[in-house]
C-alpha cells in the first residue's frame, strides 16, 4: 500500500532524479524539485508541472546548501528525502575544486547531503544514492580532498559513493526513529552512465521511490544497502563504526556543522 507522501528529490532536472520525481507525481505524491540555478529550475517545473515547487541551490557551494536547507523548510515537514544529486569527473586527472576550494566530487556527492542531513529536520525516511562502484573505493581517511595524492576522478567518485553509503548507514545507526537506506541504482542510461547503459532512469529510480513511500514491510527497513531492488552486502567499510566516525568527523570539520 502507498499513501501520499511529501518528498524532496535532489538533482531532479534530469536522469534518475527526474524519473523519480515524475513517477512520484504520477502516483499522487507531493514532490519538491531541486535545481542548481534559475534556468534549470524553470526547465524542471515545465517538465514536471505537478510538482509543489522547486528549490534552487548549487551543491558546489556550501552557502547554497545551507540556503537550500532553509528553503526546503518553507514547504513544511517532509516525509522523505531522496539524496540523488551527484557528479563524476569521468577519469579526469586534474583535481577540480569548487567555489569553496574543495575537491568537487567529495563536495557535491558527500558534503552537500551530509550538510542537508545535519541542518534539516529529519524526515521519516532518507534515501541516499550510492553506486556499485563504491566496491572499488580505496579511501585515504587523511586525504578525502585529494590534496596529497595524484588525482584520479574515477577513484574519487568510487570513494565518494562509499562515503555516502557509510553516511546513510551512520544515520540509521544513530537515529533509529528514521528509516535511512542506501541504493545502488545500477548502470543507468543517463548523461553520467552513457547511452549504452542497460538500466533506464525509471528502473534506476524504482527502489528509491519504494523506500521513500511504500508502507509494506519490505520498505519499512533501515540501515540497508539495496542493489537490484533487494538488500545486499555493501563494502565492509560501510558497516565499520570507526570508519563512519572518521568520515563524520571529516565532514563536521570541513562544514563546521555536527551531525546530531
Amino acid at each position: 500500500m502507498v499513501v501520499v507522501a511529501r518528498v524532496w528529490v535532489t538533482g531532479s532536472v534530469r536522469g534518475i532524479g527526474r524519473a523519480a520525481a515524475e513517477s512520484l507525481i504520477d502516483d499522487g505524491h507531493d514532490v519538491l524539485l531541486h535545481a542548481r540555478n534559475e534556468q534549470r529550475a524553470e526547465k524542471a517545473l515545465a517538465e514536471s508541472p505537478g510538482a509543489i515547487g522547486v528549490v534552487i541551490g548549487d551543491f558546489e557551494s556550501m552557502d547554497d546548501v545551507r540556503r537550500l536547507a532553509e528553503a526546503v523548510a518553507e514547504y513544511g515537514p517532509l516525509d522523505a528525502v531522496i539524496h540523488n544529486a551527484g557528479v563524476m569527473e569521468d577519469g579526469s586527472f586534474d583535481r577540480p575544486v569548487t567555489i569553496d576550494g574543495l575537491e568537487r566530487t567529495f563536495s557535491v556527492n558527500v558534503l552537500a547531503p551530509y550538510l542537508l542531513t545535519a541542518l534539516m529536520p529529519r524526515p521519516e525516511r532518507l534515501v541516499y544514492m550510492s553506486s556499485g562502484m563504491h566496491m572499488s573505493a580505496r579511501p585515504d581517511l587523511d586525504d578525502w580532498q585529494w590534496e596529497r595524492r595524484p588525482y584520479n576522478g574515477t577513484q574519487a567518485y568510487s570513494d565518494s559513493k562509499l562515503a555516502i553509503a557509510a553516511l546513510g548507514r551512520a544515520v540509521a545507526e544513530r537515529h533509529p526513529d528514521v528509516l535511512s537506506n542506501v541504493v545502488d541504482p545500477g548502470w543507468v542510461r543517463t548523461r553520467m552512465g552513457g547511452a549504452s547503459a542497460p538500466v533506464s532512469p525509471a528502473e534506476g529510480a524504482a527502489t528509491a521511490i519504494r523506500l521513500a513511500t511504500d508502507t509494506d514491510a519490505s520498505a519499512k527497513v533501515s540501515g540497508k544497502f539495496f542493489a537490484r531492488g533487494v538488500p545486499r552486502a555493501p563494502h565492509k567499510l560501510v558497516l565499520d563504526r570507526a570508519f563512519q566516525d572518521s568520515l563524520l568527523a571529516t565532514c563536521e570539520k570541513i562544514t563546521d556543522t555536527p551531525l546530531r
